[in-house]
C-alpha cells in the first residue's frame, strides 16, 4: 500500500504503509479466479509501478478475463516517480520513459498522484508469455491510460469514489490506521471486494455487525507476513529486518484477508472431536458462556454460546456456527456484552459462537 491518506491526516503519524510482496497476494487470489472474469478490478492504495497488487492483475489480465484494471497513488507516496521516470506530455497523458529508475517525474520536485488504467495487455517483448517484464510496456499501448490525478489521491477523495463506483471488485492493502474508513466506503457503495486488514478488526463496533449478518468474511489465508517499508521507518529490535539490497522489512501479527467473494474453503465443517463437560468447560463469571481457549477444542456436543479466541474467525462456517457478539471491554458497542472474566482474571477478547445445526450422525 503506497502513501496511504489525506495529506492533512494525523494517520499519517502511525507508520501504517507497508507494502505487500507478490507472493502474499498469488497465494490468496488463486482462490478467488472465477469471480475476476469480465470485472473492472480497481487497486486505489496502490501506486502502480511499485504496487505487487498491480503487477499481479497486469501478469494475470489475459489469464483471468479482466475487461480493466485500474489504479491509483496517493501524492504522499514515498516511491511515487522514484523507480520509474514519466513525463506529462501537451495531451495531460503521463509518457513512460522505460529504464530511467531513481528519478522523480521530470521537470517537477513535488510528488503527484496518478492512476493507471489498463484494457489490454499484450506480450509486449515477444518472449511468449505475460510476466513482470511486460509490465514495462504496457504504457505504449494506446488502449492504455496513464493520468495525473486532480486531488492527492485519496480513496475517500471525489474522483477516487468515482472510479470506485466504476469498479466491480476492488483489491488492495489499504491503510491499517483507516480500516473502518475503507470499510465503511467498500460497504456503502456494495462493492466487492479482497483487502487485507488486521485481524483484531474483526471486533470493531463498524466490522462486527458485517460479520453478524454474513456481510463479511475472512479469506483463505492468515498469520505473520513480512513487509517492505519506506526508508524512514524506524529500526524495530524483533520483526524488523534490512536485507542486502537495504530494503527495510517489518513483520506484522494477525493479518488476514477481509472478502465478501465466496470461496468452497468458507463453507467447510471444522472437526470437532472434544467432548463437553463443566469441568472441563468453565463459563465466565460475568457472563453465561463457556470459555474454549483454543477452536480446536470446541466441543462437539455443546449447543449454548461459546466464547473463542478472535482467530476462530479465520475457520468459521456461517453454516455450522452463528456469531453471537464479543467480550471485549463491554461497552465499545451493543455487541460487546462485557469483559472475558474467568476465576477472576481477565482474558483476552473472544468471539462469542453458537452451533447453528444439529448433526444427526452425531453421537
Amino acid at each position: 500500500m503506497a502513501g496511504n491518506s489525506n495529506l492533512n491526516d494525523s494517520a499519517r503519524n502511525k507508520q501504517d504503509e507497508f507494502y505487500t510482496q507478490l507472493s502474499l497476494v498469488e497465494s490468496e487470489l488463486k482462490h478467488y479466479r472465477q469471480h475476476f472474469k469480465g470485472k473492472i478490478v480497481l487497486c486505489n492504495c496502490d501506486d502502480p509501478y511499485e504496487s505487487n497488487f498491480f503487477k499481479y492483475f497486469a501478469m494475470n489480465f489475459n489469464a483471468l478475463g479482466l475487461k480493466k484494471l485500474i489504479t491509483t497513488c496517493y501524492a504522499t507516496s514515498p516511491v511515487t516517480g522514484k523507480e520509474f521516470q514519466y513525463y506529462v506530455d501537451n495531451g495531460g497523458q503521463l509518457s513512460f520513459i522505460p529504464g530511467k529508475n531513481n528519478s522523480p517525474v521530470q521537470g517537477e520536485n513535488e510528488r503527484k498522484p496518478y492512476k493507471v488504467e489498463i484494457t489490454s495487455v499484450t506480450d509486449e517483448n515477444g518472449d511468449g508469455r505475460i510476466d513482470l517484464s511486460d509490465v514495462e510496456y504496457l504504457m505504449r499501448n494506446t488502449k492504455n491510460t496513464m493520468t495525473l490525478l486532480d486531488g492527492d489521491g485519496d480513496f475517500r477523495s471525489p474522483e477516487c469514489v468515482e472510479l470506485l463506483k466504476e469498479a466491480d471488485i476492488v483489491v488492495t492493502n489499504p491503510p491499517f490506521s483507516l480500516f473502518r474508513d475503507y470499510m465503511a466506503l467498500l460497504i456503502s457503495y456494495e462493492k466487492n471486494f479482497l483487502i487485507i486488514g488486521n485481524l483484531n478488526a474483526v471486533k470493531y463496533k463498524e466490522i462486527l455487525p458485517l460479520f453478524m449478518t454474513d456481510k463479511v468474511w475472512l479469506g483463505c489465508n492468515s498469520g505473520h507476513y513480512w513487509f517492505k517499508v519506506p526508508d524512514s521507518y524506524e529500526e524495530k529490535k524483533t520483526d524488523f529486518k534490512i536485507d542486502e539490497n537495504g530494503q527495510k522489512w517489518r513483520r506484522m501479527g494477525n493479518i488476514c484477508w477481509y472478502t465478501n467473494l465466496d470461496t468452497e474453503r468458507r463453507h467447510e465443517d471444522m472437526t470437532l472431536f472434544r467432548q463437553y463437560s463443566p469441568e472441563i468447560y468453565p463459563k465466565y463469571d460475568n457472563y453465561d458462556a463457556i470459555e474454549v481457549s483454543k477452536t480446536a477444542d470446541i466441543p462437539c456436543d455443546y449447543y449454548g454460546v461459546i466464547g473463542v479466541p478472535i482467530t476462530f474467525m479465520t475457520k468459521h462456517n456461517p453454516e455450522q456456527f452463528s456469531i453471537v457478539g464479543v467480550l471485549n471491554s463491554g461497552s465499545a458497542n451493543e455487541y460487546d456484552f462485557a469483559k472475558a472474566i474467568l476465576n477472576g482474571k481477565q482474558l483476552y477478547a473472544r468471539v462469542l459462537i453458537q452451533r447453528k445445526q444439529v448433526n444427526t450422525n452425531e453421537n
